[in-house]
């Protein structure tokens, strides 16, 4: 038995996203892990129950041993086994989210020794997370250089403080995953996105958020057509929810979103105003990654064969948290890069890394 990993759970951003990355990472390089003062800053420190079935899974998966896993646990430990393909389940019973659930999982299913299946629960839609349908636009495309593939069926969407979403997830397993460059953005060609409401909530609402979306882009992008469509969403949502969710692509196929979801109170138009200014703030940057995508492509840098770049905005506090676990558990090598642009007044960093090359012993 090799001797753990110890990783502070309260280091830099001191979230979930330690669980994560450091759980995937130990079921994929085979080290064990012991993680203190999870969540230690929070106002609910300890384990949630989205960090506890997100946790479950990598076990699951690997075959591994877990101790310390149950809600308010402030230590975990995980000795991982052998990745296994198959069918594997997890429910959070809440409204926590399942874009989280299939961030730990899917770097795990890529070194089974075959196809995985990932049933995924919880909310499909929820606030502190990438929302459903920016995994399958955004981040699914952007996969695809890694040479990841996956498919993702939303079976239903669920919202808070239900939950009671479900997607089902299909992982194919790779043998080594490619380095990814993603440094020159192009022009913006194409925004197109769409405003939903769920359940009980009069369609309007959908119709008020889209305008005011388009009002807002249009201030700034005037020679593009902008299509968000309003979707009363029937058959496949559990309980009721509003949101809306904009897409912007560039001519070298960099993607952007900007995405705000509807709270009691809060006037539809500006759920529409917030998403589009999101969006607007990710595009002026000039980069070739919204804020959402940069900290969750880490771990596939760090295990990619080569090294990668990409550019992108001011580097978030997930980001370099991502970067210091990746360092603890992998041979990767991270170096953040200023770059002024000539052109704009915008900064934007590289961050390069010389991936660690993990290779799938079971392929």
């Amino acid at each position: 038995m090799n001797s753990a990993v110890e990783i502070d759970g309260s280091a830099m951003e001191g979230g979930g996203q330690i669980l994560r990355v450091s759980a995937a990472l130990s079921c994929i390089t085979g080290s064990s892990i012991k993680i203190n003062n999870i969540r230690a800053g929070r106002s609910t420190p300890g384990l949630r129950p989205q960090h506890l079935s997100g946790l479950q899974l990598v076990s699951d998966l690997c075959s591994g041993s877990l101790q310390g896993a149950e809600i308010g646990s402030g230590d975990i430990s995980l000795s991982p086994g052998k990745i296994s393909s198959g069918d594997h389940t997890a429910d959070t019973h809440t409204a926590g989210s399942v874009s989280l659930l299939l961030q730990v999982a899917l770097p795990c299913a890529l070194f089974a020794d075959a196809p995985s299946q990932l049933c995924l629960k919880g909310g499909t839609n929820a606030e502190m997370a990438p929302q459903i349908d920016y995994t399958v636009k955004v981040f699914k495309p952007i996969m695809e250089k890694f040479g990841v593939h996956f498919d993702c069926d939303v079976k239903m969407k669920g919202f808070y403080p239900k939950g009671g979403g479900e997607v089902v997830v299909t992982v194919n397993p790779v043998k080594e995953l490619l380095p990814v460059t993603m440094t020159e953005r192009g022009n913006i060609t194409k925004i197109h996105g769409r405003a939903f409401v769920a359940g009980i909530l009069p369609y309007k609402l959908a119709k008020d958020m889209s305008s005011a979306a388009v009002r807002t882009i249009r201030k700034e992008i005037k020679e593009l057509y902008i299509n968000i469509q309003p979707v009363q969403e029937k058959e496949k949502a559990s309980g009721s929810g509003n949101g809306i969710i904009i897409y912007a692509e560039s001519s070298n196929g960099c993607l952007f979103a900007g995405s705000a979801l509807g709270k009691k109170g809060v006037y539809a138009d500006r759920v529409g105003i917030e998403a589009a200014e999101m969006l607007l703030r990710n595009i002026r940057q000039n980069g070739c990654v919204d804020e959402f995508l940069q900290d969750q492509l880490i771990i596939f840098m760090a295990l990619a064969k080569g090294t990668s770049r990409i550019r992108t905005g001011a580097v978030t506090l997930h980001t370099q948290t991502a970067i210091h676990i990746a360092e603890q558990l992998t041979q990767a090598k991270f170096t953040i890069t200023k770059c002024e642009d000539e052109l704009s007044s915008n900064l934007t960093y590289v961050i390069e890394c010389q991936g660690s090359g993990a290779t799938n012993p079971n392929l």
